[in-house]
């Protein structure tokens, strides 16, 4: 049971009944030192200037309506007028034996784009983090009861596979012998072609208007080089352990063919306007550092349509017909504008109900430890894979000691682990820093941090045995301290699902693993008898169920054993 909805019920009913309000948010906060009990809420300092009386006088009316006999000890005032709430131990001990499991669906279905790799490319930082936080975001809103679709919008269409092919044939270079990393030489070498020679661009332009007409040739070519690149990205996603599969690819070309009527409706609607050759849409409140109006093309002064045409589909897609109550981005922060415009304009067309939200969960750069953006020594491309097998191998490494466990299989968990945490600890908005020696480290905010809590709770349990109980007995600080944040999980997965903020649940389950620690140093488990060790055995099994599902949430797994 969570006690914050309840405990914010009866305050919005006390305030009702003492002042007359509609509904008034209490703001029910943790509070901020021991002595001031468990939760505060200023809701009598905000209603003083509204009803010009004072705070303390406001909070004595509070507390005489509010009614929670039942769950706290008698009401206190402090300051200028906060009330202070502490949960009766009894109370504490029934919310901890009553924690929620996922929420039931909530009738709505979200559609969240995310990865995004580009095909003929090797994925690479960048797309740690899309991929990260939008594995993340996926699992807390489907327990919070969300139906969730994803969609991996792979870049498979464009000028670019018009240049490739033109180049395998020029070569007289099979598709399907290219290894990802080939293909990636394959563009480089098309690119400078393409730059070097007016002849070799011309014919891949042409190309490209065979692929978009459905050319046997080209398409074949076209859809090996797709293939090839599919495959490596599993590879990297079974790695990553990201459940992201072939059915969740919809790359650009699959809304190739509703781009004209993209342009035609929107020319039709007024929305577009010929700027340069170009069909532009202007719109209200969009313009440049020198107040001239930013365009959003639709489509090229060449006839050919650019990325916006195709996003705009995509979200017609999620709206039309994949009936999305909410749609989610996650796209690095150097998108931000063109989401604003694209759902701006998407709402202007009647594509996008005002009713459906669509959000774009932007995220910053990971950079090196000399604050630089994340760079090779030569200043190439980090790729996403060889991070991934460093991490796994510096686990490896701090695990070499370990006897009784399979050592493989945990450094890939801890690795990868400590990667996840380290991205989605952050807030997502700010750039981060990839430090692999902090990440992996078993002490600190740390993914294996948690991940050891876990396993150390599994042994202590399995030590114990078999035993038959609840928690009852709550005389602790620290066993009061570990209870009340239990009761917090539900809260702090709900504040991820609104906010689409994953650091939340983070800073959550260290605070927890942080209380775990302090409740080990002062509260003996094993040794303990009677009714005192069976209630602490139990709350050390909804510690160890809520750092599992925690865990589990943001994509880490939970190793039994480290």
């Amino acid at each position: 049971m969570s006690v914050v909805p309840v405990l914010s019920a009866r305050l919005i009913s006390a305030a009702e009944a003492a002042f007359g309000l509609p509904t008034v948010d209490p703001e029910l906060r943790a509070a901020t030192k021991p002595e001031f009990g468990h939760f505060q809420t200023n809701l009598a300092l905000r209603l003083a200037k509204t009803l010009g009386r004072p705070p303390r006088e406001l909070a004595a009316a509070l507390v005489q309506h509010l009614q929670v006999d039942d769950l706290c000890a008698p009401p206190t005032i402090a300051g200028p007028g906060f009330v202070n709430l502490t949960l009766l131990p009894s109370a504490l001990a029934t919310a901890v034996n009553a924690l929620p499991g996922p929420r039931p669906g909530n009738g709505l279905r979200v559609v969240v784009d995310y990865s995004q790799p580009n095909v003929a490319k090797q994925m690479h930082v960048g797309h740690l983090r899309s991929t990260v936080i939008g594995d993340a975001l996926c699992n807390v809103l489907r327990y919070a009861g969300y139906e969730v679709i994803r969609q991996n919008h792979v870049g498979d269409w464009g000028t670019q596979f018009g240049m490739m092919v033109e180049q395998l044939l020029d070569e007289g270079t099979k598709a399907g012998n290219l290894d990802l990393e080939e293909m990636q030489q394959l563009y480089q070498r098309a690119r400078r072609h393409f730059d070097g020679d007016a002849g070799f661009a011309g014919q891949a332009r042409r190309r490209v208007v065979l692929l978009q007409s459905g050319d046997p040739v080209t398409v074949d070519i076209w859809r090996q080089l797709v293939e090839v690149s599919l495959t490596e990205f599993d590879r990297v996603y079974g790695l990553l352990g990201s459940p992201l599969t072939r059915a969740d690819v919809v790359g650009e070309s699959a809304y190739n063919d509703a781009l004209p009527g993209v342009v035609a409706e929107l020319g039709d609607a007024g929305l577009l306007t010929e700027s340069g050759g170009a069909q532009c849409a202007f719109l209200p409140g969009f313009v440049g550092r020198d107040g001239s109006p930013l365009p959003v093309i639709v489509r090229k002064s060449d006839g050919g349509f650019g990325y916006s045409a195709t996003d705009l589909a995509a979200v017609r897609h999620r709206v039309d017909d994949l009936h999305a109550d909410r749609i989610v981005y996650v796209v690095d922060h150097r998108q931000s504008l063109h989401f604003q415009q694209i759902f701006a304009l998407a709402r202007a067309a009647n594509w996008l109900p005002e009713a459906v939200p669509a959000e774009h969960v932007a995220f910053g750069t990971v950079l090196a430890p000399d604050g630089k953006p994340f760079r090779t020594r030569d200043g190439g491309t980090v790729y996403l894979v060889s991070l991934l097998d460093e991490a796994i191998a510096r686990a490896g490494a701090l695990l070499a000691d370990r006897d009784g466990i399979d050592r493989d299989a945990v450094a890939r968990a801890v690795g990868i682990g400590a990667i996840k945490y380290a991205d989605l600890s952050n807030d997502r908005s700010n750039d981060y820093v990839f430090d692999l020696g902090r990440m992996v480290a078993m002490t600190g905010n740390t993914g294996p941090y948690l991940q050891y809590a876990h396993a150390r709770l599994t042994r202590l349990l399995a030590k114990a045995g078999e035993f038959d109980g609840e928690v009852t007995v709550l005389t602790e600080p620290a066993e009061q301290r570990l209870a009340l944040l239990l009761t917090g999980f539900g809260d702090a997965v709900d504040q991820v699902a609104a906010t689409l903020q994953p650091h939340r649940l983070c800073t959550y389950l260290y605070d927890l693993a942080t209380a775990l620690s302090a409740f080990y140093e002062t509260c003996p488990v094993l040794t303990s008898a009677g009714e005192v060790r069976t209630s602490r055995l139990a709350l050390c099994t909804a510690t160890r169920k809520v750092l599992h599902e925690g865990l589990t949430l943001l994509g880490i797994q939970a190793p039994d054993a480290m």
